[in-house]
C-alpha cells in the first residue's frame, strides 16, 4: 500500500472508532428545585399535575442520572429508542410504590421483572429555552413521537381559580396520591430553587433521626412498635403508624434520617398525627 493511502485509511480508521458528537451527552443545567406552595393570585397562569411518588431522574440523550448526577443502571431495552434530548422526570411505578421504585434505581444490579413495572414519567425539558407552557408541548410531541413504551409525559392543566385548585388537590389525595406540582405558564427553566415551581400537599413533610425503638405488641410482638425519633429542633417523639411488616422486622437504622408526615402541632409542640413515610432520600 502506498504511503498516502495508508495514511487515509489510518485517518478514516481513527475517524470511525472516535465518538460520534451527536451521540455526547446533552449537557444539563443544575436541577430546578420545588418550593412549597404559597398564594400566587390567578391561578389560571399556572399548568398543574399529580405530583408522583417516584424518583425524580433526569435522561442526558444518553444516560439515566439520578438528580445528583449518578448514573442510574437501568436496563438497556428500557430506555431504547429515547430521544437524544436532555429529558426530566420520575422513574414511577404506582401510586403509593416509591419504596420498590428506590429499591430498583438502588439495586447493584437490575431487577429485569421490577423495572418491567417502571415508567419514566417526564415533566420538563431541562435544557430547552422556552418558558414553561412551550416546553411541556414540545414534551409532548417528543414523547409521542418516540413512542417508547416506558417514557411517558405527565398530563400538564389548567385550572380557572383556587376552588377548582383544591378539588383537584383533594380528588388526587383521596385517590392515593401526594399532591400537585404547580409550573408558572411563563417560567423559564432556572437551575435551583424557583418560586415558578410549588408543590401543593394537603400535609407537610419533616425529617427526624433515628434514636431507638418502642417495641411492638400484639401481632407485632418481637419486632419494632415504633422509631422512636429527634427533629433537628430537639423534639422527640415516636412514629408507629406507616411502619410496614417488612420496616417493622428491619426498621431504619438509629442515626438514619427518616421523613415524616404531620397534621400540625400538638399543645405540646410535637408533630400531630406523625406518620412514617420513608427512609430519608437526596435525589
Amino acid at each position: 500500500m502506498e504511503p498516502r493511502t495508508a495514511l487515509l485509511a489510518l485517518l478514516l480508521s481513527a475517524a470511525l472508532l472516535s465518538p460520534s458528537p451527536t451521540l455526547a451527552a446533552t449537557p444539563l443545567p443544575a436541577p430546578m428545585l420545588a418550593t412549597r406552595f404559597h398564594q400566587v393570585g390567578d391561578v389560571a397562569g399556572w399548568l398543574v399535575s399529580e405530583k408522583l411518588d417516584g424518583v425524580r431522574a433526569r435522561w442526558d440523550g444518553r444516560r439515566l442520572l439520578t438528580r445528583n448526577g449518578d448514573p442510574i443502571d437501568a436496563p438497556g431495552w428500557f430506555t431504547a429508542g429515547w430521544p437524544a434530548q436532555a429529558i426530566e422526570g420520575e422513574l414511577w411505578i404506582a401510586r403509593g410504590r416509591f419504596q420498590r421504585a428506590s429499591d430498583l434505581v438502588r439495586a447493584l444490579r437490575p431487577d429485569e421483572a421490577g423495572w418491567r413495572q417502571m415508567r419514566f414519567m417526564a415533566f420538563d425539558l431541562p435544557g430547552d429555552a422556552g418558558v414553561f407552557a412551550q416546553r411541556a408541548q414540545r414534551l409532548r410531541l417528543l414523547v409521542a413521537a418516540t413512542n417508547a413504551p416506558t417514557l411517558r409525559a405527565i398530563a400538564q392543566t389548567r385550572v380557572a381559580n383556587r376552588a377548582a385548585l383544591d378539588a383537584q388537590l383533594r380528588a388526587v389525595v383521596a385517590a392515593g396520591g401526594e399532591g400537585l406540582m404547580l409550573h408558572r405558564t411563563d417560567g423559564r427553566y432556572v437551575g435551583g430553587r424557583s418560586d415558578g415551581l410549588l408543590k401543593y400537599k394537603p400535609v407537610a413533610d419533616a425529617e427526624a433521626r433515628v434514636i431507638g425503638y418502642r417495641p411492638g405488641q400484639g401481632k407485632y410482638a418481637g419486632q419494632v412498635g415504633a422509631l422512636l425519633v429527634e427533629d433537628a429542633h430537639g423534639r422527640r417523639f415516636a412514629l408507629g403508624s406507616g411502619l410496614s411488616d417488612a420496616e417493622r422486622r428491619q426498621p431504619p437504622r438509629p442515626g438514619q434520617w427518616v421523613t415524616y408526615r404531620y397534621n400540625g402541632l400538638t399543645a405540646k409542640g410535637t408533630p400531630r398525627f406523625a406518620r412514617y413515610l420513608r427512609v430519608r432520600t437526596r435525589d
